[in-house]
């Protein structure tokens, strides 16, 4: 009798225990899908979520993201589900216009970034910069950073109403109070329509975040990828001989050229020749400093070069002594290789 008895209450619990994971998995599955992105329990995004599974409602695309109405730098109206993001593949920044540190160098890396793609920004996915700052950033405000930073099309700079936009920042991963000079510097690529969602910075190497990009791509991974002549002999580059090569590429090329003009900033060719050289170190170490003390020629570049001030990047006056003989050695370099009176008028839309 016991032994039955025993085995008839072991039985009774196990089925217990299944049935509760059971519950517990049926009630986490519907999270998988944007895990990474999804907000905390308990919150009032969440309560909406949640609401929004229970019920039909075209407030919540893909029972995800707030299909809210948003404000592109031309001025027009969209749904940031439906018309935004709804079946595309998109890499989405954040960013704010009044900012004079890491969101310049964050969109002009994306402008590097778009370049790198080779015409499919526009056509197979879509860039986004969204605003962190929407008390201030106006659709007006938003053209003239995106005009400054040479966006080309299928680049939307988003704003609207603050408690839209902050519903939208919180699910693609937002969970800070941080302040505005403290905002996330990292990007988020995204394919609506295979759910897959990752986080990515465009301060690494640009090669590999266009890999990570492509990959977004179902069709992309299904071909035969042969890596271009320049990819090849890119390997090759020998950095070891110009220490300030990495970091001009990383932190500088983004906003200026060597020879071939002036973009965001003025174009380098020759600076220690136009300027004081102990003046560069002191400026491309502490660039907050001297436009703080209203140094004339700071001040003086700030006016002719008005969207971005030059940030302050952590450069070590050793690592701007590097990136100054960098600059001597491509000047020498242009004037080496060039005839005299030749063009440099051919160029990419970004570098």
């Amino acid at each position: 009798m016991p032994g039955p008895l025993l085995s008839a209450r072991l039985l009774s619990v196990t089925a217990v225990v299944v049935v509760a994971a059971s519950a517990a998995v049926a009630m986490f599955l519907p999270a998988f899908r944007t895990q990474s992105l999804s907000p905390s329990p308990g919150s009032a995004v969440a309560a909406q979520s949640g609401a929004a599974s229970r019920a039909p409602s075209n407030k919540w695309g893909a029972n995800y993201f707030p299909d809210v109405p948003v404000i592109d730098q031309n001025g027009h109206t969209m749904k940031f589900y439906d018309d935004v993001i709804k079946g595309k593949i998109v890499v989405i920044s954040f960013i704010y216009t009044s900012c004079q540190d890491i969101c310049p160098l964050t969109t002009a890396r994306m402008a590097m970034l778009e370049d790198k793609l080779d015409g499919a920004v526009g056509r197979d996915l879509f860039f986004i910069s969204m605003t962190v700052d929407p008390e201030h950033d106006t659709p007006e405000r938003m053209k003239a950073f995106a005009d400054a930073l040479d966006a080309g099309p299928g680049w939307l700079f988003l704003t609207g109403k603050v408690a839209d936009i902050r519903a939208i920042d919180y699910k693609l991963g937002d969970r800070s109070d941080r302040s505005l000079s403290d905002h996330r510097n990292e990007i988020v690529l995204g394919n609506d329509a295979t759910g897959d969602w990752q986080r990515a910075s465009v301060f690494g190497d640009l090669d590999s975040l266009v890999i990570s990009v492509r990959q977004m791509n179902p069709k992309w991974l299904n071909q035969v990828h042969v890596p271009g002549r320049d990819q090849v002999s890119n390997t090759a580059l020998p950095l070891s001989n110009q220490p300030g090569q990495a970091l001009f590429k990383r932190l500088c090329a983004p906003c200026h050229t060597i020879g071939v003009g002036d973009r965001v900033g003025p174009d380098l060719r020759d600076v220690t020749a136009r300027r004081d050289r102990a003046w560069l170190r002191r400026f491309i170490s502490n660039p907050k400093k001297m436009f703080a003390d209203k140094e004339p020629i700071a001040l003086a570049l700030a006016a002719k070069f008005p969207a971005v001030r030059m940030p302050a990047l952590g450069i070590s006056d050793i690592d701007a002594g590097g990136l100054l003989s960098y600059l001597d050695a491509e000047s020498a370099r242009i004037v080496d290789a060039t005839p005299s009176g030749a063009s440099q008028a051919s160029h990419q839309h970004h570098n």
